[in-house]
């Protein structure tokens, strides 16, 4: 199935809900690590046998998006993708206070990634599928770079996505995406207590086996290698360049989430070619 649209309307349309998505994928980003540890902490006190703590309703939907500031709600032309934020020059309407660059950067690389995915993939219900795995990835990325978490409410429909991909579109290949989510699960498994055994000290966490898994079921085993190459040439490089610029960093722990994402984003909307090359490279 295609989106039979004449370019002059599809693309726009395209960059539109890119926009759109990432506005959602910011509410996501900004929510969801409390609505966990609210979660958490309630299943604290009831395994305390403690009275639960009376808190508002808070989810993705309530309350309405407001201030951080001032807590004043965000009326809905302010609201408008983009075009808001620079509006109110990054500004509360209400305080005056600064509001996050984080929020027009996050839907502009949602447009941006929705308009890559579409185009190298084509204006297709594939194109869409790669499009909802992309999204996903920047949400883990930014989630993980916040928090240092990697949520399973995530995580594993993003595995179960990858294999129902598979088997929608390509089933010869499911085969491969199965090993391949049981590899990336395992070979970061084994890294993680291998460093655990020589060092005493953790160097991942769990979250990055189950990202690594759903690349795998998304990709297959064989772009495993690659993934993981493109993820630490990346963290290496990022790694190397913060701590030149702000020494203050050096020996903090980075998430390694990030870069898997920004791995899975070029091997996704580029991989054939990608892995032609890396193959000639290595000589298989």
């Amino acid at each position: 199935m295609s989106l039979d649209l004449p370019p002059a309307i599809l693309w726009p349309l395209a960059a539109v809900l890119g926009l759109c998505l990432g506005s959602f994928l910011n509410v996501v980003i900004t929510r969801l690590p409390v609505m966990l540890m609210q979660g958490w902490r309630a299943e604290a006190l009831d395994a305390l046998e403690q009275e639960p703590e009376a808190v508002p309703r808070f989810n993705l939907l309530t309350p309405r998006s407001q201030c951080p500031g001032c807590g004043q709600p965000i009326a809905w032309h302010d609201n408008i993708p983009l075009l808001g934020y620079f509006i109110r020059r990054g500004q509360c309407a209400g305080c005056g206070g600064r509001i996050s660059p984080q929020y027009p950067l996050i839907e502009l690389a949602g447009a941006v990634l929705t308009l890559a995915a579409l185009a190298l993939h084509g204006p297709t219900l594939v194109g869409l599928f790669i499009v909802g795995a992309c999204l996903t990835l920047l949400a883990l990325a930014v989630i993980d770079l916040r928090t240092q978490l990697l949520p399973d409410i995530m995580t594993l429909p993003l595995l179960w996505a990858g294999l129902l991909y598979q088997l929608l579109f390509q089933p010869l290949l499911l085969p491969s995406a199965v090993i391949g989510a049981m590899l990336g699960y395992l070979s970061l498994w084994s890294f993680y207590w291998l460093f655990k055994l020589v060092t005493g000290k953790e160097g991942m966490g769990y979250g990055d086996f189950k990202l690594l898994a759903a690349l795998g079921a998304w990709l297959g085993w064989q772009y495993l290698p690659l993934v993981l190459i493109l993820s630490a040439g990346v963290g290496a490089l990022v790694g190397i360049a913060l701590q030149l610029a702000m020494p203050r960093l050096r020996g903090a722990p980075m998430p390694f989430g990030p870069f898997l994402a920004m791995a899975g984003w070029i091997a996704l909307l580029m991989g054939e070619p990608l892995m032609a090359f890396y193959q000639g490279l290595v000589g298989v």
